[in-house]
């Protein structure tokens, strides 16, 4: 049995730890709520974009364009998101599984991370890092997401890479963040099309195409990046929310079995306690019986 400086030596570790513990919950819960009402706001507005731009695309006709007819290139651009912190249980591990044992082969692909511990466990993985925007998951806004966005698009358009995807983590709610990979172009319109038909009300269901009252060409230019920077931006709020609501449910977790860690130790005290006491009486009884 350990002595009881070490039991208590051990003790005031875990206590010292439950504290830092204690507090990073605190701060996550105050960070998840400033995320989470950011997340919750936009979502309606990005869940409209990317519906709109479906129903657009869906029903535009056979148009010809790059956007939607992908390019020669077998490279597949992905962007990345997950934290630059760890201590948030499962939460980065989860991303970078979707690609180190996702379908896609390491050597066809083209990352763009947002978020140091992604970045460097891929960096480990042997995975190239085309372009590091760690510093955007701190505060993202919609400015960083345009400059991500045609980053990656410009790369799609000069043939470097043939798709563009993106992998982050939808918030749910508190408890419950689901990692998704999201393919962003090309934008495949028969399937979006067969998706229109069959969420639409028979009623509202159209074999009409798409008319657009400037050039059909100039118009995806222009809508296309708007739905690109749009979908990267709600991927970032999504992500930062969801990184605090893991960090928050790590950190309780932690504190918990801090809690139950403290108890066993104070247990094991009090009877290394008990076991010192009793022992020392007995030697001085002896000792008494031995003198008399």
């Amino acid at each position: 049995m350990a002595s009881m400086r070490d039991i208590k030596r051990r003790k005031g570790s875990i206590q010292s730890t439950q504290q830092i513990t204690k507090a990073m919950k605190l701060v996550s819960t105050v960070k998840l709520q400033k995320a989470k009402t950011k997340a919750e706001e936009s979502k309606p507005y990005f869940d409209t974009m990317y519906q709109t731009v479906q129903s657009i695309l869906g029903r535009s006709g056979s148009i010809r364009h790059p956007f939607l007819e992908g390019g020669s290139s077998p490279k597949k651009a992905v962007i990345v998101i997950t934290s630059n912190r760890g201590l948030a249980g499962g939460y980065n591990s989860n991303i970078v599984k979707m690609i180190t044992q996702g379908e896609m082969a390491g050597e066809d692909l083209v990352l763009y991370t947002i978020g140091k511990k992604g970045r460097d466990a891929l960096e480990r993985g042997g995975y190239p890092i085309n372009g590091d925007y760690s510093e955007v998951i701190e505060e993202p806004s919609y400015a960083d997401a345009m400059r991500i966005g045609k980053e990656v698009l410009e790369a799609f358009e000069k043939g470097e890479v043939g798709e563009i995807y993106l992998v982050y983590t939808v918030f749910k709610n508190t408890v419950v963040h689901v990692p998704v990979m999201t393919k962003l172009l090309p934008v495949d319109t028969q399937n979006l099309a067969m998706a229109g038909e069959r969420e639409a009300p028979e009623e509202s269901r159209l074999d009409a195409p798409m008319n657009f009252e400037m050039d059909e060409v100039e118009a995806l230019e222009l809508l296309i990046p708007k739905y690109i920077t749009s979908m990267v931006y709600g991927g970032l709020l999504e992500a930062s929310a969801s990184e605090n609501g893991a960090r928050m449910q790590a950190m309780d977790s932690a504190t918990s079995n801090a809690e139950e860690m403290i108890e066993d130790l104070t247990l094991l005290y009090n009877r290394a306690r008990q076991g010192a006491i009793t022992q020392e009486l007995t030697e001085i009884i002896a000792g008494a019986q031995a003198i008399g």
